[in-house]
This record gives C-alpha cells, sequence and structure tokens, in this order.
C-alpha cells in the first residue's frame, strides 16, 4: 500500500448487543469512525462534505433509545454515508459536477428519510463520478491510494472499505454498486430493479437501481431491507421484500457459473480466483453448470454478450434531458468530455432507435429468466482483476452491467484476492428473488472462511 493505511471494514451488527448491555454505545461506535475520517479522508478523498455535529446528535439520541431498550429497528445507531446523488436536508447534493457546487434542495430523499427513520446516523455525503456516470472525481483506494475505489459510488465504496462508517447507499446502472465494493473489499448489493425508492434521487435511468455497500452480509441487507420498508419501491413496483433480518442460509443444490463478456478482460489469475469459487463449492456438494454443460447457461451467456453496448444505447437515450438543458441552458464548460460524447450520442439516436433496444432487453430478461428452472443462483467474478491504477478510469463493468439490464439482483462477496488486493465474487439471482440469493449467500460465506 502505498501511504500505509490498514483498511479494514466496520461490522455494525456484531456490536448491537454491547448497545443494549450499555458496554458500548452509538456515540462511541461513532468517535471510533470519526477517528478513521480524521486519520484518512485527507488521503482517500471519500467525501462531498460531513455533518458531524447533526452526526453526533443522531447518534446521542440513538445511545439514549438503546439505554431505554427502545431501539427504532436493528440499524439504529448505524454510521453512514449518502452518495452525492441523493439528496439529503443537511447537506449539499452536487451529482459530482461542478454546475451544482454548494446546491440543496433542503430535502431527504426517499432512501434516506428511510434511513433516518430506522435510527441511522448520516455522516457524510460520499462521493460520486459527474451524474454517476463516467468522469472520476479524485477518490482513491484504501487499499491502494495510487489505485481507483471504481465508480460511480466511489465515495462509498472507499469509505466503508476504509472503516469510516459501516455502511453507505449506493446506485447503479451499469456497474457502479458491485464493481467498488469489489475494489474495496466490501459487500455490495444491487437489489431487483425498483427495490428501493429513487425519490429525490437523481438517477432516473430505467436501469437505474438504488442499493448498499456495507461491511458485512447481515449489515447490507438489514440496511437495504430498513430502507425498503419504510421508502417502498419505486412506483409502479413492489419493493424490496423478505425479513427483515438476515434470511437464513440455505444452501443453493445448483449454481450456474458464467463467463460474461467481462471474460476476454480477466487476468489470468482473476480466472484462477473463479477456479479456486468452483473448487470451493464442489467440495461442498453444490452441482456447477455453464457454458459447455448446459444449454441453457449458453443461451444466457449468448444473451448478455453485448449487454455493455447495448445498456450504454439506452442510457444515452435516456439521459439526452437533462444534458441537453445543462448544455444550451446553463455552463456547458463545466461538462466533462464523456458527458458531452454521450450528448451527442443521444442526439444521433431516435426514438425508433430506442424503442429496438427496449425490445432486445425484454428478450435478454426473457432468457435468463427461464435460467430458474436450471440453477438456484449465478455466479461469477465481479471485476476481471484487481482496481486498476491511476484515478483517471474507474474499471472494466462487463462483470457487472449484465445484472443492470437484466434487472436482477446482484451481491459482491469479498472472498477472493488478486495481486495482494480485493476481489469480489458475484452472486446473481431472480427478479424479486433477493431473499433467496442472500440466503444462498449465507451458506456460500462460511465455505471461503468468512
Amino acid at each position: 500500500m502505498s501511504d500505509g493505511i490498514n483498511p479494514k471494514v466496520r461490522p455494525f451488527h456484531s456490536v448491537t448487543a454491547a448497545f443494549a448491555d450499555g458496554s458500548d454505545t452509538p456515540r462511541d461506535y461513532l468517535e471510533r469512525c470519526i477517528e478513521v475520517i480524521d486519520a484518512h479522508e485527507g488521503t482517500i478523498g471519500a467525501f462531498v462534505a460531513t455533518n458531524l455535529e447533526g452526526a453526533r446528535a443522531a447518534a446521542d439520541e440513538s445511545t439514549a433509545r438503546w439505554k431505554d431498550g427502545n431501539p427504532l429497528s436493528q440499524i439504529d445507531g448505524m454510521p453512514v454515508g449518502v452518495k452525492d446523488v441523493m439528496e439529503t436536508a443537511d447537506m449539499v447534493t452536487e451529482q459530482g459536477s461542478p454546475l451544482f457546487v454548494g446546491w440543496n434542495m433542503g430535502r431527504d430523499c426517499a432512501a434516506v428519510a428511510a434511513l433516518r427513520e430506522a435510527g441511522a446516523v448520516v455522516v457524510g455525503k460520499t462521493v460520486t463520478t459527474e451524474f454517476a456516470a463516467t468522469q472520476p472525481r479524485g477518490t482513491r483506494n484504501p487499499y491502494d491510494t495510487d489505485r481507483t475505489p471504481g465508480g460511480s459510488s466511489s465515495g462509498s465504496a472507499a469509505a466503508v472499505g476504509c472503516g469510516m462508517i459501516a455502511g453507505a447507499t449506493a446506485s447503479q446502472v451499469i456497474g457502479s454498486t458491485i464493481r467498488p465494493a469489489s475494489y474495496c473489499g466490501a459487500f455490495g448489493y444491487k437489489p431487483t430493479l425498483g427495490g428501493i425508492s429513487r425519490g429525490g434521487s437523481f438517477d432516473d435511468f430505467s436501469q437505474s437501481c438504488t442499493g448498499a455497500i456495507a461491511a458485512t452480509l447481515t449489515d447490507v441487507w438489514r440496511m437495504a431491507r430498513e430502507m425498503s420498508s419504510r421508502a417502498g419501491g419505486d412506483p409502479g413496483y413492489p419493493g424490496l421484500m423478505g425479513p427483515m433480518d438476515l434470511p437464513n442460509a440455505d444452501m443453493p443444490k445448483t449454481v450456474a457459473v458464467l463467463q460474461t463478456a467481462g471474460w476476454e478482460a480477466a487476468t489470468d489469475d482473476a480466472k484462477q480466483q473463479l477456479q479456486k469459487a468452483r473448487d470451493v463449492l464442489s467440495g461442498a456438494g453444490i452441482t456447477l453448470i455453464d457454458r459447455e454443460s448446459s444449454e441453457a447457461v449458453e443461451a444466457v451467456e449468448q444473451a448478455i454478450a453485448d449487454a455493455n453496448p447495448l445498456s450504454r444505447d439506452i442510457n444515452a437515450w435516456e439521459g439526452r434531458w437533462p444534458l441537453n438543458t445543462y448544455s444550451r441552458d446553463m455552463d456547458p464548460s463545466k461538462l466533462s468530455e464523456s458527458a458531452r460524447e454521450r450528448l451527442d450520442q443521444a442526439n444521433e439516436m431516435n426514438q425508433e432507435q430506442y424503442v429496438e433496444c427496449i425490445k432486445r432487453r425484454d428478450e435478454v430478461r426473457a432468457i435468463h429468466a427461464s435460467l430458474a428452472e436450471h440453477c438456484d443462483v449465478s455466479a461469477t467474478l465481479a471485476a476481471p482483476d484487481a482496481a486498476p491504477e491511476g484515478l483517471g478510469w474507474t474499471g472494466d463493468p462487463n462483470f457487472t452491467v449484465f445484472t443492470s439490464l437484466l434487472g436482477v439482483p446482484a451481491l459482491s462477496i469479498p472472498v477472493l484476492e488478486t495481486q495482494g488486493l480485493p476481489l469480489g465474487l458475484q452472486l446473481i439471482g431472480y427478479r424479486d428473488n433477493d431473499a433467496a440469493m442472500f440466503a444462498g449467500a449465507a451458506a456460500i460465506l462460511p465455505l471461503f472462511g468468512t
């Protein structure tokens, strides 16, 4: 590591028993987080803004509730960050763009309102790429500060991976939750499309999904479930359902191991890491199928092969507004080159082309849904390698983008390693069956000694 940081995620669920018996308190837990922020934020750059005074007040209120035996939820007192495309009443929402420096709507988005209602302690706004898209904003990976933390949930992943906070909100339209979680050694969860309300969040694409990054499997489930139970899903969607606590472990009988379009870019060592995971799963008696042994898996592999270009075409058309108004009515010099290129792409498209893209997406989703007849869950890498060196690129998304196209739940669990750095194993479930995916993850995780 380039500057001697010793990153270590900070579990929350394991300390709540101490909150209940008084041997620890949410305020003391928060102060331990702040110590890490004070020590490493100047190097990592995970936050756009913090409200430590407000966080301390919220932690004190949580401490009183635990002392009285009346916590609001299992995440009462949990220090969290909020991705800076999601509105917060007490802090700016700048969307990673110079166009919105200092901007504050003065309200909480639906997910943040739900977190506060559950007693979570909002510490700060975490850095995102410009409009949660391509252009990085300087956050560094806590495992190696010469490397990217990934994007667009860059600050959320870095802050959790460094132990500055226990959890953070995230969002994904291409690979923005799973990939940074993989790079930063955290658990990253992208729910089924529409699983958590995006009200007040600036990510209106049809594949966008609010999710969470946290220190443990239990923490990431509880955080997401508390948000969904209070805010619901996106309009017209049932929202994330299931038990409020981590679902009981249920070992999958059959797992499909996918290559995806990311396979060509994967390093030899990353491929060996996936083989290691295969050996662990098969050693536990799980039947593994892949494109060579199953026609159903091969059909899925072919269907998702162009997930990245197809998703980018869909996003380009859907993102024409507000980029067109930013370019015309605001200061276009404050838009990145990548934003202007996306607007150019959108302007070259027409509605008929977009409709064809949507039809193709529906076809791909139907092909994947049929895989449920053959396996309980799928698995692949969360990224083709460890986090890339340099801060000008957030990494290859081809192992993650297909789950965004499909609208299915995905989970990165930090059980692999390459170049001495974290690499996530990605689990993929079926639409509106997130709890079953977590039950499988809860059974699989101990197999890796975690």
